[in-house]
């Protein structure tokens, strides 16, 4: 049975065969995982449709297309001797050609031998003849010994050093050939910065940039160029969000089997906040605007293979657990590169946590086409001014604190929706009880 790859997606044809999870010649079993098919979305893993013998055809590292056939698994397995044995059988032969040839070239040298072959040198001095006629014809200037001519072409303004260094250089790289008296042509030798990779830097390597990193690099690009790209800040106090998480997290994890995070809460106040500013849950599509009634939300993590967006479907549908365990799903899906494409497809809104790396301030880029991402930050203990509600007088506090950014396509959202979204998710998360209330 042959080996083809799939369709995977709308917008995927090609990929990158990864990495062949059995070798040739091995014994595979059915819905066993047999190779893995990097795409610009997701490295995926192909299983075996049926038990047998694999035979590999296409190596890995190689591009294939959607539908090529890159293997054969052979049902009963002990076909592949014979063909390796006709494979090793053409090998004599190759190698009983060689001596045939030279012996035939060898006979026709002696042939040529026997007519005196000391005559044919005798047409060399003919061409000093007629170079001989050239100067003749050419004695109207008499420019006297021309060979003697070449010694004043160093003068030429060297490029970058001595003239005898310079010249030394050209002869060694190159030869001359003159084109007339006084005159001569020369062809630089690369300088050797400019080699190329064989003069690179002993302790420099280069790898092939992985298919999933190509397109990271493209769409990042893509925004930057198609999008008008601004970010505004803000900071929220988090000390309400952390005496929630520490009061009721035992009795979250025990109903609903997960741990109650920082990401459900930050989720369900951006969600609460798209309502009031539909415009950042939109889309531009030529001069048209394309609105959701929905938040597919996507959850930006990072992987050994790069930065993927798996996307919480309808997540203004979901509950905080459902988030929390959803969320976990795909991040483990994604970090062990089994994701589906279909989960990294379809988002109209991106959240990044740069905070669990230590980032206490950033500006995250916008995955397009989307007008709208979140970015989380550290939460790092701050001086902060806090009005005493009652009396109002004002004391000074360390004050679990995080800054927070929102960069978003001013094309379609302008800067007082944005920092109005933004207070809005501060104001909620100030204040948890509030995403119950608002829900």
């Amino acid at each position: 049975m042959d080996i083809r790859i799939p369709d995977l997606a709308e917008s995927v044809t090609e990929g990158d065969l990864g990495a062949w999870l059995k070798k040739d010649g091995d014994q595979v079993k059915k819905d066993e995982a047999i190779l893995e098919l990097e795409t610009d979305k997701a490295t995926v893993e192909l299983a075996a449709e049926t038990s047998g013998t694999l035979e590999i055809l296409v190596q890995a590292g190689e591009t294939v297309h959607v539908g090529d056939v890159v293997g054969r698994i052979v049902e009963g397995g002990a076909r592949r001797e014979p063909e390796l044995k006709a494979e090793v059988a053409p090998e004599p032969e190759t190698s009983a050609r060689p001596p045939a040839g030279p012996a035939k070239k060898r006979e026709k040298p002696a042939a040529r031998k026997a007519p005196e072959p000391e005559p044919e040198p005798e047409p060399e001095p003919e061409p000093e003849a007629a170079a001989g006629e050239e100067p003749e014809e050419a004695e109207k200037p008499e420019p006297g010994p021309p060979p003697e001519v070449a010694p004043p072409v160093r003068r030429e303004p060297p490029r970058g050093g001595p003239e005898d260094g310079d010249g030394r250089k050209v002869q060694e790289g190159k030869p001359r050939r003159d084109v007339g008296v006084g005159v001569e042509e020369r062809t630089v030798v690369p300088d050797e910065h400019e080699a190329g990779p064989a003069a690179e830097e002993p302790g420099t390597r280069r790898e092939k940039m992985s298919r999933l990193r190509q397109r990271i690099a493209e769409r990042l690009v893509e925004a930057q160029r198609t999008a008008a790209i601004l970010t505004t800040f803000n900071e929220i106090d988090m000390t309400r969000v952390l005496d929630l998480r520490q009061e009721h997290q035992e009795e979250f994890e025990a109903q609903h089997g997960v741990r109650l995070g920082f990401m459900s809460l930050f989720a369900r106040a951006s969600i609460l906040a798209l309502r009031d500013h539909p415009e950042i849950n939109a889309y531009i599509e030529g001069n048209e605007i394309v609105y959701h009634d929905y938040v597919h939300l996507g959850i930006a993590v990072g992987t050994p293979r790069g930065l993927v967006v798996p996307v919480l479907r309808d997540a203004d549908r979901m509950s905080f657990a459902e988030i929390e365990r959803r969320t976990k799903e795909l991040a483990t899906q994604a970090r062990d590169g089994k994701i589906a494409i279909e989960d990294l497809q379809g988002g109209t809104f991106t959240i990044s946590n740069g905070g669990i790396y230590g980032s206490l301030m950033s500006t995250p880029i916008l995955n397009p086409p989307q007008s709208g991402i979140l970015g989380m930050h550290k939460i790092e203990k701050r001086a902060v001014v806090i009005p005493d509600p009652k009396t109002g007088e004002e004391r000074i506090e360390a004050r679990p604190m995080m800054y927070v950014a929102l960069s978003y396509d001013h094309r379609i959202v302008d800067g007082e929706g944005a920092v109005s979204f933004l207070v809005k998710v501060k104001e909620r998360l100030e204040d948890p009880t509030r995403l119950l209330l608002d829900g």
